[in-house]
């Protein structure tokens, strides 16, 4: 090394200790191809040379978390971590480097094996780093992969490699990592990509989980989770993945297109043919080449997004883009039903035996669409329910402004209020309740268009536009937003569970005719009230989707009996099972509490009617008080 490179050096490890004290965020390229990046001041670092072999696994456990190197040159590498250490001794007393690297072959797998054996892990540390190893073994070991189970062997450091300059450094405490390429073919070493993905959640995990052990034993930090040590900030590669995703999803809306656009002539017809023949339904054309979307779609690059959390979220959302234009392509075809079961999933036994108990108790009393038979009910039309949601939107503008949604009325929606985006749409048919009205806009603006702009403010457009599978969640979340609101019905949670026993008769392979039929002589809906149900779910050729509001409902009454809060729901469009994610990437500083919340947990009534629900509430408690 030359004086001029050795002075150049010497500059930007003295501008690197300058960030650290001062807790400025770095990340530095190298010209060979390494990079430093620290996100915020922390007492570890994750480091892998690299030594001329691909490690892509080694690599990639690496780089997703906070503080990491990748460099290539081992002197380079001491010269960099002595830096960093100087100041961590500073700051915390301690530096604890983690090393990742992979073995030269995978020594376990051999070709007359009967089976797949275990893999290779070995693991060693400095005294000082005991504690961390220990961890990290037994959380490796308790792992449950789906594929080869790990086998830890503990070695010793040899005094004359670099982890032994590591750990004789002045506070610094090292533990190494090496594994066995089981991610790899043995013969042509191409890569299993799902051993791949598995094999960095599983080795990240542990040694993510050893780190914090370690720390919070030193008494460096205290930490609600050790998952709050991960990264704190989105590289650009994260912003564009998700930008491109966005982008493709916002050209089409699955509901839209998969709504009738004749339902009062399709109903005209169909009380004509004497509720017997199948309706014709006539739809909007399509605005994108689907095929074209999906080349897009697929086209996007999923490197360097480093953060494996978020690489598992937009990999779950692309493959729900490709499901919904896999659906839309197929309207109107026997293919469309399948492709909606699997976006929606099936009617599940305990559902439908849900769904036929509230009938059971409310089919004969509570007649649903009253308003046909009933003069004394003071009604609501478009223009009133327009009225009702300006004030309801202002209100929400008031607290922040940013939620600038919009009404528009349509004349080509079945008689109803639905969210698009930032889009509120009131077909000009409506005519409801009056005293349904707030229920349903909570549930339309309180939920669907609060989480939408609330998921704005996230910093990813994938918490506005939904994580993968959020309906289901978001629904309920709606449903439960009229309860709240003191609006849920009788003959509103009737026509919900009845939703979910049309789909079960849809997807056995029942007519629209047949389903009409039942829903009218079974559960006494009226002419308009079944047809539109039916509409519903035989839209497009058979959706699943209706279904998932009685689902959704029952996650989260269980979700709120164990305990769990609401707050993270606010966030952005989630399902159930992000819960403990958007846990996650708030703790790690990456979500920030929501902007606005539901204007319904602002009452007395509100609250009140939360706390019972903690307490363990049925849907059918919902409507009327429990039974003793």
């Amino acid at each position: 090394m030359t004086k001029h490179a050795s002075a150049t050096q010497d500059d930007w490890l003295c501008d690197i200790k300058q960030s650290l004290r001062d807790d400025k965020p770095i990340r530095r390229e190298f010209p060979e191809g390494g990079r430093l990046h620290i996100d915020r001041r922390l007492p570890f670092l994750f480091v892998h040379i690299n030594t001329g072999k691909a490690e892509d696994v080694a690599q990639a456990v690496v780089q997703a978390n906070a503080s990491y190197l990748l460099a290539s040159d081992p002197q380079e590498v001491v010269s960099i971590i002595e830096a960093i250490a100087e100041v961590a001794v500073e700051q915390f007393g301690i530096l604890l480097v983690v090393r990742s690297s992979e073995l030269e072959r995978d020594r376990f797998l051999t070709d007359d094996a009967p089976y797949l054996p275990p893999f290779e892990v070995c693991v060693w540390s400095s005294e000082n780093a005991a504690l961390a190893k220990t961890i990290f073994s037994k959380t490796i070991m308790a792992s449950k992969p789906r594929f080869r189970t790990p086998r830890v062997l503990e070695r010793t450091i040899p005094r004359s490699t670099i982890d032994a300059q590591i750990a004789a450094m002045p506070g610094c405490a090292i533990l190494g990592v090496e594994f066995a390429p089981i991610y790899r073919t043995p013969e042509s070493r191409e890569v299993y990509p799902e051993v791949r993905d598995l094999l960095v959640s599983t080795l990240f995990d542990a040694a993510l989980r050893a780190c914090g052990a370690f720390l919070e034993t030193k008494k460096l930090v205290k930490l609600a989770s050790y998952r709050s040590l991960g990264r704190r900030a989105f590289v650009d590669a994260v912003s564009r993945v998700d930008r491109s995703i966005d982008e493709i999803a916002s050209l089409f809306d699955v509901l839209l297109a998969v709504t009738p656009i004749n339902a009062r002539q399709a109903f005209d017809e169909f009380r004509l043919a004497g509720f017997e023949s199948e309706p014709v339904f006539l739809y909007r054309p399509l605005t994108i080449q689907v095929e074209n979307a999906k080349h897009r779609l697929f086209a996007i690059s999923f490197d360097q997004m480093e953060d494996p959390v978020l690489y598992d979220l937009c990999r779950e959302k692309q493959r729900e883009v490709d499901l919904q234009l896999s659906l839309i392509a197929a309207r109107q075809t026997k293919s469309f039903v399948e492709f909606g079961r699997a976006l929606y999933g099936p009617v599940e036994n305990s559902l439908l035996l849900e769904a036929e108990d509230i009938l059971g108790r409310l089919a004969d009393e509570y007649p649903v669409d009253h308003l046909k038979s009933r003069s004394n009910i003071p009604t609501a039309d478009a223009d009133y329910v327009e009225r009702r949601a300006e004030a309801m939107i202002n209100r929400y503008r008031t607290v922040w402004p940013d939620f600038k949604a919009s009404i528009v009325l349509r004349d080509d929606l079945p008689s109803g209020l639905m969210v698009t985006n930032h889009r509120l749409l009131i077909s000009r048919s409506t005519i409801m309740d009056r005293r349904r009205v707030e229920p349903l806009l909570a549930h339309e603006i309180g939920v669907h268009l609060l989480t939408y702009f609330n998921g704005s403010s996230q910093g990813l457009r994938l918490f506005r536009s939904g994580l993968s599978g959020y309906e289901g969640m978001q629904e309920g979340l709606a449903v439960f937003a009229e309860y709240l609101s003191g609006g849920l019905t009788a003959e509103r949670l009737k026509l919900i569970a009845a939703r979910v026993v049309a789909c079960a008769y849809m997807l056995s392979g029942l007519s629209f005719a047949e389903t009409f039929g039942r829903l009218v002589s079974n559960y006494k809906f009226s002419d308009h009230g079944a047809f539109n149900l039916a509409l519903r779910v035989y839209r497009g050729g058979g959706l699943a989707k209706d279904a998932i509001y009685l689902r959704g409902l029952l996650q989260l009454l269980d979700h709120l009996k164990r305990g769990g809060a609401l707050e993270p729901f606010w966030m952005g469009k989630i399902a159930s099972s992000h819960f403990a994610v958007m846990e996650e990437l708030a703790l790690r500083g990456l979500l920030k509490p929501p902007c606005v919340h539901p204007l319904f947990l602002e009452t007395a009534e509100g609250r009140e009617r939360l706390d019972s629900a903690r307490q363990g509430l049925r849907p059918i408690d919902l409507v009327q008080p429990k039974e003793t």
